[in-house]
């Protein structure tokens, strides 16, 4: 019995968590839209503290560079997950009315 390449198995783990991520991501209620997105910036800081350790740990110049940029795609993520987070809140916040003498 010939034996499938680790890297058949990590190419299907990787489709099936594109499936998987797709279809959770899309099907979120707007209401828990804003406690997914900090619990999903926690993970990408964990995320790139993984990728700080592996790209540090790494020989290759391969494996050097694929750690960097996964390092810059994780801040990337966090950093724009906390800015969509922020614009989410501020929808919530009550608009100051103008008085009705005042021009903008």
């Amino acid at each position: 019995m010939d034996m499938i390449s680790p890297t058949i198995y990590n190419l299907i783990i990787f489709v099936l968590a594109i499936y998987v991520g797709y279809h959770v991501v899309w099907n979120v209620t707007p209401a828990l839209h804003t406690p997914l997105m900090a619990v999903t910036n926690a993970i990408s800081a964990i995320i790139i503290v993984g990728a700080m350790l592996a790209a540090a740990l790494t020989e290759g110049a391969l494996g050097k560079s694929m750690g960097t940029i996964a390092v810059a795609l994780a801040a990337v993520n966090v950093f724009g997950g906390f800015l969509v987070t922020r614009r989410m809140l501020e929808m919530f916040k009550k608009k100051d009315k103008k008085a009705k003498g005042e021009t903008a």
